[in-house]
């Protein structure tokens, strides 16, 4: 199973914001940061915040790939 977080760093280049301002405006850690830049699983809780900070829906800043080439691809 694998994630694509790519709505969210779109997301934050129509906003001209920088992945350490949101950092700052939802006091999320650099590494839950990290995890989402390695386009790991992170908790509802920090999308939820995300959603609410930038006013947007889980789909607009989360996707997930089916038969991913991280997974293996089946």
């Amino acid at each position: 199973m694998a994630v694509s977080y790519n709505g969210l760093w779109k997301l934050l280049i129509d906003k001209n914001m920088k992945k350490v301002d949101l950092m700052n405006r939802i006091e999320i850690s650099s590494s839950t940061m990290a995890k989402m830049t390695k386009e790991e699983l992170v908790s509802l809780k920090v999308l939820e915040k995300i959603c609410a900070e930038l006013d947007c829906d889980f789909g607009d800043i989360i996707h997930y790939e089916k038969n991913s080439v991280k997974d293996g691809g089946q």
